[in-house]
């Protein structure tokens, strides 16, 4: 019996084997942190990461797993086969069309599903998603046909699309829901107490189109494990601005009551707030080893005893309050800062995509920084 995505999820992205956050765990721990089963039967990898290795490791963590007893997802998107790494910014989207054209999208979304699948040693995705697409990705007729013949041929039950690396992309998701909600089943945001925005300005078409969300970073970059946190050289955190740790400390405490009302653990909280939001159906927070932290079999742990609490409206408001980050940093994806040609994570804002936040009472200026 294939399953669903279930209320908790951990990352092949956890202990910083793949990206870099705090201290990379041996095999032994990372193989044991990823592997379904004690209270977290969802299990989120990528293709990219590693190139392919974290498939293949996740394929070692499954041995012996009931294919049933687990919920599988995977995500596919970036060219590591045939394009070039440029560096930090990564492998070039498949879309990109020094690549291939519309004609080609649909045969390299199954041979990369195909071989995803093969490294991790199963028969198909229970819910896979296009990752990180550029603006190609998230509009075009021939993207999303590739993706729902995935489906189609059994390679998958469900599809979705998961923005990023950074955060943004409000209206390019909205939009691609507007145009493929029909087919569309989940969609990956980030959001957290400390980051609502521009996350939750997402939900409503996710609510519309009947599209059950999948929230990441719900740990703030670990803050909300508690513990010192850690920045090692080529940490994935070192983007956020200079203070956001201490600034982020004082927010969590002032959230705190809330937590001990109903007898959670602080990242608990911030996976009730996500859950709180109707259309929110699983959180995926990132497990990071901190150097001298608390050791992330217990992060796990807390993970999967989070308890079915629905915060109510006043709740999930302080919270909000306590944490709005409105503005505080430049979004990716269609933007009105964006100015000259379009880059593969940044575009103009089109008279077609500010007609869509319109229709969604987004407004230009609640997408600029300040």
């Amino acid at each position: 019996m294939a399953l669903d995505p279930t209320r908790t999820a951990i990352g092949t992205w956890s202990g910083g084997r793949f990206m870099h956050f705090g201290q990379p765990l041996d095999d032994e721990r990372y193989l044991a942190l990823i592997r379904p089963g004690n209270g977290i039967d969802t299990v989120v990898t990528a293709d990219v990461y590693g190139q392919g290795e974290a498939d293949t490791l996740l394929g070692r963590a499954l041995q012996g797993v009931e294919r049933a007893s687990f919920s599988l997802v995977g995500a596919v998107g970036h060219d590591f086969y045939e394009g070039e790494r440029a560096g930090a910014k990564g492998f070039p989207r498949f879309t990109d069309p020094q690549l291939r054209g519309p004609g080609e999208y649909a045969s390299y979304l199954r041979m990369a599903a195909e071989r995803s699948l093969e490294r991790i040693g199963a028969d198909s995705f229970d819910l896979l998603l296009l990752h990180n697409p550029d603006r190609t990705g998230y509009s075009s007729e021939a993207v999303w046909d590739g993706m729902a013949a995935l489906r189609d041929a059994g390679l998958t039950r469900l599809i979705g699309v998961a923005p990023g690396p950074a955060n943004g992309f409000t209206l390019d998701v909205v939009d691609c829901l507007d145009r493929f909600g029909d087919r569309i089943d989940w969609a990956m945001l980030i959001l957290n107490p400390l980051e609502p925005w521009p996350g939750e300005l997402a939900l409503p078409a996710c609510e519309r189109h009947g599209v059950n969300a999948l929230a990441r970073v719900v740990d703030y970059g670990g803050l909300f494990h508690g513990g010192p946190i850690g920045l090692a050289e080529r940490d994935h955190r070192a983007f956020r601005p200079a203070g956001w740790i201490e600034a982020g400390q004082e927010k969590i405490e002032r959230m705190r009551p809330i937590a001990e009302r109903h007898g959670l653990t602080t990242l608990q909280l911030a996976c009730a707030w996500d859950l709180s939001h109707g259309p929110v159906a699983s959180v995926v927070p990132t497990l990071i080893q901190e150097a001298g932290g608390r050791p992330v079999e217990e992060q796990r742990a807390d993970l999967a005893a989070l308890p079915d609490i629905q915060l109510d409206e006043s709740e999930l408001a302080e919270l909000r309050a306590i944490g709005d980050n409105t503005g505080s940093m430049a979004l990716k994806g269609a933007s009105a800062e964006h100015e000259g040609a379009p880059l593969p994570d940044r575009w103009a804002l089109t008279p077609e995509l500010a007609e869509v936040g319109a229709r969604y009472g987004v407004a230009q200026s609640a997408l600029v920084s300040r």
